[in-house]
């Protein structure tokens, strides 16, 4: 695996313009326009949601750490910018994905087993012929050019958590706004330094500063993403973000006094901290109110999902086409 991202064949063929992933998708619907009008689907990300839950479903009975499963996910997203999705057996290919990003992050699963347990999850798709996810492996691994390596953004948040001194609470928020992050188009968007930054930023403007005066830091009055069903405000937290890139972007512009004065000035709070070290980088800050939006945005949709209405129309065009046999 390529150590440097910007040297990587992530970074040089599987990072997109929003305008590029849009052209990719419009071309597959164009050329398969029959199988498009014929098989109603939901929007991608309400897809990635239900792929999500059953990518989670088949791990936790395989004890797959979360670099592979996440691996898994980036997969399934690039393969679907080659292949439409109703030209295939999406449990085939979440099932042959795991397996594939096990193998090459290193903590590989024995064929048999991973057919035995995607068998027993989702029986009606799946035939214990293990032929069929060596053949669906091929096709994953030809459509994506042999380009399997995938940084994650789990690496940049915890080196920075100790330069940044970033709680554990705040951490695992960051931590779950990453997980989150794979059921969005910002794999296939942006680097993965610059979501991890975003999770962190938004960890921080999500979660009140206990430790701040008074036990509160001026709050946003949203839900943490983690507590189930609570999505955070779209308007506030988007705000908030952007009120603190603003000032990053600001300082990064404006002389704001001496170096001996910044130490004093990152200990006002979490967000101003983060603030100030943001200023004396180079980080992308438009990427970043970018990603922050994609992603209280998908928390906005993740409110519409419904589950058994995707996997409806899911089912509906594998069993039409007899792509379970």
């Amino acid at each position: 695996m390529s150590a440097n991202y910007w040297v990587s064949t992530h970074h040089n063929h599987w990072v997109f313009t929003k305008e590029q992933l849009a052209a990719m998708r419009q071309k597959l619907e164009k050329e398969n326009a029959e199988l498009v009008q014929m098989f109603t689907l939901p929007e991608p990300r309400h897809l990635y949601i239900y792929f999500n839950q059953q990518i989670s479903r088949l791990s936790k009975r395989l004890k797959i750490r979360q670099q592979a499963i996440a691996t898994a996910q980036v997969y399934i997203k690039r393969f679907y910018t080659r292949v439409e999705i109703r030209r295939t057996n999406p449990y085939l290919v979440i099932a042959t994905a795991v397996y594939l990003a096990c193998k090459l992050e290193e903590c590989p699963q024995h064929i048999r087993l991973i057919v035995s347990e995607a068998r027993s999850l989702w029986q009606d798709f799946i035939s214990l012929d293990t032929s069929k996810l060596g053949e669906c492996e091929f096709f994953l691994i030809s459509e994506m050019s042999s380009q399997l390596i995938v940084h994650q953004p789990y690496r940049t948040l915890t080196s920075l958590q100790t330069d940044l001194r970033i709680s554990n609470e705040d951490f695992a928020l960051a931590w779950s706004i990453i997980n989150d992050h794979y059921m969005t188009d910002l794999p296939l968007l942006y680097a993965p330094h610059t979501i991890a930054l975003t999770a962190i930023l938004l960890a921080l403007v999500l979660r009140p500063n206990t430790s701040a005066p008074g036990g509160q830091l001026p709050s946003s009055g949203m839900n943490s993403p983690l507590t189930p069903g609570a999505p955070p405000n779209a308007a506030a937290a988007t705000a908030a973000a952007a009120a603190a890139l603003a000032q990053a972007q600001n300082r990064g512009m404006t002389p704001t006094g001496s170096d001996k004065e910044k130490p004093m000035e990152a200990k006002v709070g979490r967000v101003q901290r983060f603030v100030v070290w943001l200023a004396d980088s180079d980080v992308d800050i438009a990427a970043m109110v970018d990603c922050t939006q994609e992603i209280i945005s998908f928390y906005n949709a993740q409110e519409q999902y419904i589950d058994k209405l995707t996997r409806e129309q899911i089912s509906r065009f594998v069993k039409a086409r007899g792509l379970d046999k």
